[in-house]
C-alpha cells in the first residue's frame, strides 16, 4: 500500500500505485460473544438472500456488518436491540437498509418494518427502492398484496400480512404501531429525543425487534447520536477517550452489561481522531466502499474544496465538538475551545442568569478576561428550576467580593427573578434589554467568527476571538440556537424556536455584554469558587 501521508497534496506521483480498498472491518465495534457462523448469525442468510433473490453482491463491509449486527443468542434471538452504524456519506447505507428490510419481510416474516429519517424524502427513497425490487422480481411480486404511494401514507404490504411503512421522524412517529425492524436514517440530525422516543418504543412489545440507527458523524447538536455513541464506546473500552472525564459511577457497569445482554451494538467506520486529512489510510478507515463505488480521486477533490470540518464530518466520519450547521460559521465555535482556559484570580468577572423557555432549567454564566487579554466565557452553574439562583449568589456575594449580573428584565422567562435577585446583598442586577440585546448578540457573533489561531508575521500563531471551555450544554446551545431579528434590526437568540435549550448561550451572551461595558466596576474575582456545576 502506498505511503498514506501526503505532505504536499498537490504533488503528483507518477509511479504506479496499488488500488486502495476501504476497510472491511470498522475501527470501533462491539465484539461478538462467540465465533460467528451461519448457526450464530442471521447475517449469512441476509447475504444469501441478497445474492440469490435480489441479484446483489454486497460489498465486503456490508457483509461483515450484517454478520456481526445480526449475531444470535443461544435461544435464537438477536443479541442487539439497538444497532448504531456510523460510516461516511455515500458508502451504501441505503442499499444495506433495503436488503435488510426485504429479508425481514420475506424470510424472517416480521409483522412491521418502519422506515424513518429526519428528512422524510430519504426514508421514502429507501422504501421506494424496496418497492422497485419487489415489482421487478417475479418471486417477490407474487407475494405482494398492495402498495400505497399516497404522500404520508406510503406502505408495502404482502399477502402474508408483513408490512413496510414510512413515518416522519417526529414526536408522533409510529405511535399506535408495534415495529419489528426500525430503520432510522440520519441519526445525526436528531437534535432532541422526541422522535427517537416515539419511534423506538414501538418495539417494546416485540421480543425480537431491532432498531438500526444509521448515520455519518455529527456535531454538538447531534444529541441522540452523541449519547448513543458515547455509551457504546464506553462498553468497547473507550477507544477515543469519550468517557475519560466522566466520574466512575457514570460509566456502564460490567455486571449490568452482562445482565442486560449488552443489547447496544456500535459499528463505526471512521478515521482516527487527529489524523491528517490527507492520510489515505484514514480515507479507507471511514470509507469502506473505497475502491468499489468511491474513488480516491473523488475523496481528494473533496479534501481540496471542502472546509476542513465539513470534510472531516462528511468524508472522514469524525465528530466535531462545536457547531457545523448552527448560527455561527462552520467550525468557528469549535475553534474557540481551549480546555485549559481560565480567568486569572483577581480579574474582573461579570455574570448573567437565564432560564430555559419551559422554565425547567436555569443557568449562570461568567465572563472575564484571560491573562492574554482574550475574553473567556463559560457556564458555571446549571440546575433544575429557578428557586436556587438567589441562594447561589447569596453564598458568594460579599462586601469584599461584590458581584454583578445581567438579567433580561422584560419578555423572558428569567424576568420573574429580577425582584428576588435585587434583594441579594452585594449583588448588582444590571437590566439587559432593548437595543442592548442585539448589540450583545452581534458582539458575541463577531468574536466567535474571529476565534481560533491567527498567523503572525513574527512569532508563533496567536489565539484570537472568544475563548470557552468544552462544555456539552453550551456547545449544544451554540450549535442549535435559532436567531431572531429584532425590531431595530439587531439579532437575539430565540429560546422558544430553538430545538434545544438556548438559555446557556443567552447567559454567556449577557455575561460577555456586561464585561465589555465601558464603565468597568471594580470587583475582585469570584471565579475560582464557581466550579460547582451540576448539569442535568
Amino acid at each position: 500500500m502506498a505511503n498514506s501521508q501526503v505532505s504536499d497534496p498537490s504533488r503528483v506521483d507518477a509511479r504506479p500505485q496499488a488500488k486502495r480498498f476501504g476497510c472491511e472491518t470498522p475501527r470501533v465495534y462491539t465484539q461478538p460473544l462467540r465465533p460467528l457462523t451461519p448457526d450464530t448469525s442471521a447475517g449469512f442468510s441476509v447475504i444469501e438472500f441478497a445474492e440469490v433473490v435480489l441479484g446483489i453482491t454486497l460489498y465486503p463491509w456490508q457483509c461483515w456488518l450484517l454478520i456481526h449486527a445480526l449475531e444470535l443468542m443461544p435461544d435464537g434471538s438477536f443479541r442487539f436491540r439497538t444497532v448504531v452504524v456510523l460510516v461516511a456519506r455515500q458508502n451504501g447505507k441505503s442499499t444495506l437498509s433495503q436488503v435488510l428490510a426485504l429479508w425481514c419481510m420475506y424470510v424472517l416474516g416480521v409483522a412491521l418494518v418502519i422506515g424513518t429519517a429526519q428528512d422524510l424524502d430519504v426514508a421514502k427513497e429507501i422504501w421506494s427502492g424496496c418497492v422497485n425490487f419487489v415489482e421487478e422480481i417475479p418471486e417477490l411480486d407474487a407475494l405482494k398484496a398492495k402498495v400505497v404511494k399516497n404522500n404520508g401514507q406510503e406502505s408495502l404490504e404482502l399477502k402474508t400480512g408483513e408490512r413496510y411503512k414510512v413515518k416522519a421522524a417526529n414526536r408522533r412517529a409510529g405511535r399506535g404501531l408495534s415495529g419489528d425492524l426500525i430503520l432510522l436514517d440520519e441519526l445525526r440530525e436528531h437534535q432532541s429525543w422526541d422522535a427517537w422516543g416515539a419511534i423506538t418504543k414501538t418495539t417494546m412489545a416485540r421480543p425480537n425487534a431491532q432498531v438500526w440507527a444509521l448515520s455519518n458523524a455529527g456535531d454538538a447538536s447531534s444529541i441522540v447520536a452523541r449519547y448513543l455513541r458515547k455509551l457504546a464506546h464506553a462498553a468497547c473500552g473507550d477507544p477515543d477517550g469519550l468517557n475519560k472525564d466522566d466520574a466512575p459511577d457514570l460509566l456502564p457497569d460490567d455486571e449490568d452489561l452482562e445482565t442486560d445482554g449488552d443489547t447496544l451494538g456500535i459499528f463505526e467506520w471512521s478515521a482516527l481522531p487527529g489524523c491528517d486529512k490527507w492520510d489515505r489510510d484514514a480515507w479507507a478507515q471511514a470509507n469502506p466502499s473505497l475502491g468499489y463505488s468511491i474513488t480516491e480521486r473523488t475523496i481528494a477533490s473533496a479534501a481540496r474544496t471542502d472546509p476542513d470540518w465539513v470534510f472531516r464530518t462528511e468524508v472522514l466520519c469524525q465528530w466535531s465538538d462545536g457547531s457545523l450547521e448552527g448560527p455561527f460559521p462552520p467550525g468557528t465555535w469549535d475553534a474557540g475551545v481551549d480546555p485549559t482556559s481560565e480567568i486569572p484570580t483577581g480579574a474582573r468577572v461579570m455574570f448573567c442568569v437565564d432560564v430555559s423557555a419551559d422554565r425547567t432549567t436555569s443557568h449562570v454564566a461568567v465572563a472575564g478576561f484571560r491573562a492574554d487579554g482574550l475574553p473567556h466565557v463559560e457556564v458555571v452553574a446549571s440546575r433544575p428550576g429557578t428557586d436556587w439562583i438567589a441562594g447561589w449568589f447569596a453564598e458568594r456575594a460579599t462586601a469584599e467580593n461584590p458581584m454583578w449580573t445581567a438579567l433580561q428584565e422584560r419578555g423572558a422567562p428569567v424576568s420573574s427573578l429580577a425582584d428576588e435577585l435585587r434583594e441579594v446583598e452585594h449583588l448588582t442586577v444590571v437590566p439587559w434589554g432593548g437595543i442592548d440585546l442585539g448589540n450583545a448578540t452581534g458582539k458575541l457573533y463577531d468574536l466567535v467568527k474571529g476565534s481560533g489561531m491567527i498567523e503572525q508575521k513574527d512569532g508563533p500563531p496567536k489565539r484570537g476571538g472568544l475563548v470557552h471551555l468544552p462544555q456539552p450544554l453550551l456547545d449544544v446551545a451554540a450549535a442549535t440556537a435559532v436567531p431572531k431579528i429584532l425590531t431595530d434590526g439587531g439579532m437575539a437568540w430565540d429560546r422558544r424556536k430553538s430545538p434545544t435549550d438556548a438559555a446557556p448561550l443567552v447567559a454567556v451572551t449577557g455575561a460577555l455584554w456586561l464585561l465589555l461595558q465601558r464603565e468597568e466596576p471594580k470587583a475582585r474575582s469570584a471565579y475560582e469558587d464557581l466550579h460547582d456545576i451540576f448539569v442535568v
